[in-house]
């Protein structure tokens, strides 16, 4: 896919927790087509301390708007500035960025999207494409407590959403793997996106059910288009690099222990 370097307009900031902000853009003209999975590098203006653009996943698309938005964690100087973003800010972007999620062929399969921490982002995302083209998709989000469980109500309008806490203060206490819709359902696909841990955990399950799985891995992505060799991940195929052959990789080709 072609990838744009844009001008974007904020449209809106919105802080949906002390650590979390959603940040919409728009531009001029219509945005380019961006598929579930891609990122963007956004570039950070106005930190002394920040050289690089942030690589953010692709949390939605709103064609009716004309915008983009990402759900970004306040982690450091580069995130904490883009929390500050105002309306009517410019922020240049680059995007979209890698590969996406695969479609299943069929609308029917049972579909499981499991999303840890900021990696909810790229699952409503994906759900919102896949509740358009005839599915139903069940979200399977984890936190560490119910002030860390975000976008509640916009993944309730494509499927059916469960939660687990490890504090148990909302849905079920323990880890996303240890929920016992796994136990109740037999679905056909997973994706995922989360820490590496949990990743792991979602695909050895994956693995032992013999259930396709995909996962979106969060390496350390400098430059976002395979250059800077920075988010280089062994493979099945050699060491690739994750911003330009993934983020989206499915596990059978990762040389993970699992």
């Amino acid at each position: 896919m072609k990838k744009y370097i844009l001008d974007l307009t904020v449209t809106e900031n919105v802080r949906l927790h002390t650590n979390y902000v959603l940040l919409k853009l728009t531009a001029p003209s219509p945005l380019p087509e961006m598929l579930p999975g891609q990122f963007a590098e956004i570039r950070v203006d106005g930190s002394p301390t920040t050289f690089l653009r942030r690589p953010i996943s692709i949390n939605y698309v709103d064609r009716q708007r004309n915008e983009v938005w990402f759900l970004i964690q306040l982690i450091g100087d580069g995130t904490r500035r883009l929390g500050e973003a105002k309306s009517g800010e410019t922020i240049n972007v680059m995007l979209p960025l890698g590969n996406s999620f695969t479609m299943p062929e069929k609308p029917s399969d049972k579909l499981l999207l499991v999303g840890g921490g900021v990696g909810t982002a790229p699952m409503l995302y994906l759900g919102e494409q896949l509740a358009k083209n005839g599915s139903r998709p069940t979200f399977l989000l984890g936190a560490r407590s119910d002030k860390d469980l975000l976008q509640l109500e916009q993944f309730a309008a494509y499927g059916d959403v469960y939660t687990t806490t490890e504090d148990g203060s909302h849905g079920e206490k323990g880890y996303v793997t240890q929920h016992s819709i796994l136990n109740k359902v037999q679905f056909e696909q997973i994706y995922t996106c989360g820490p590496k841990p949990m990743m792991m955990a979602v695909a050895k399950y994956a693995k032992s059910k013999e259930i396709a799985c995909e996962v979106s891995l969060e390496n350390t992505m400098a430059c976002g288009i395979g250059a800077c060799l920075c988010c280089v991940e062994n493979t099945t195929e050699g060491h690739l690099c994750v911003c330009k052959e993934g983020p989206v990789f499915n596990i059978n080709k990762l040389l993970w222990q699992i």
